[in-house]
């Protein structure tokens, strides 16, 4: 699952003393690996301020979460979820009158994910970067039920740049001649995102790079005929040529070129 990928990925990054605010399959947080639960009226809060990634002024927040009332109740509905944070014993927020931001030595599991993927698809990966693999890639464990747009926005673009770096990973694994494991990283994309062409191009790419050219062959049949009976179209000529480029052991004897 994926969110077994993403607790996988925080072991490596964050000491077991750290405190570490879950969003994805949560939001819950850890504290030297100890489960705490977030009071429910603080959890929107919590994520809100955690999701924008920077320091939000309170009356933004009030105003964005209780829209339903005046600039008073709002404020009032901000210092309940912040006390009900404190009585709990989670002290992750830091703020004053005025904004509020995560505490510098809180993580969260979104900006881990988001550092892996830049990180492969900065072309700046560690050898651990290329081991940890996120199976059963799934966007709706980030804060799941929660159908808010500015939930609904960053669920999608964090899908959007793990399946970039799962492209980027597949294709530096195939240079690394890890075809195997390039195979797999390039059909967890495909499995996300069956329409999606970069994905597909990167998985032929380590069928062919491990010499399976029947493979390669197949994966382009079932995404041209796919593309024909969805969208009523043909996968790009970048890809195609990729496909007419490739002979098969006997057609090589013989001069044969696959069409495509």
């Amino acid at each position: 699952m994926f969110i077994e990928f993403v607790h996988r990925l925080i072991s490596t990054d964050v000491s077991e003393t750290s405190s570490v605010l879950h969003l994805f399959g949560g939001p819950f947080v850890t504290c030297a690996r100890q489960r705490l639960e977030i009071p429910e009226g603080s959890k929107r809060l919590l994520a809100f301020v955690a999701l924008h990634h920077r320091r939000i002024e309170r009356r933004y927040a009030a105003g964005a979460l209780w829209p339903n009332g005046d600039d008073t109740r709002a404020a009032g509905n901000l210092r309940s979820a912040l006390w009900r944070l404190n009585l709990a014993g989670i002290r992750v927020l830091s703020g004053d009158n005025h904004g509020l931001t995560i505490c510098d030595d809180v993580s969260v599991d979104v900006d881990i994910i988001t550092a892996w993927a830049n990180r492969l698809i900065g072309g700046s990966a560690s050898h651990d970067d290329l081991i940890i693999m996120p199976w059963g890639i799934d966007a709706f464990d980030l804060l799941p039920g929660w159908y808010d747009d500015w939930v609904l926005i960053e669920r999608e673009h964090i899908r959007q740049r793990v399946l970039h770096a799962l492209e980027a990973l597949s294709h530096r694994l195939t240079q690394l001649q890890r075809c195997a494991e390039a195979v797999e990283a390039a059909m967890i994309a495909v499995s996300a995102e069956p329409l999606r062409e970069s994905a597909q191009r990167v998985l032929i790419e380590a069928h062919l790079a491990e010499g399976n050219w029947v493979e390669g062959r197949r994966s382009f049949e079932v995404y041209r005929d796919l593309l024909a009976r969805e969208l009523g179209t043909r996968p790009g000529p970048e890809l195609t040529a990729l496909i007419r480029g490739t002979r098969l052991p006997s057609q090589s004897r013989h001069g044969g070129v696959m069409t495509g």
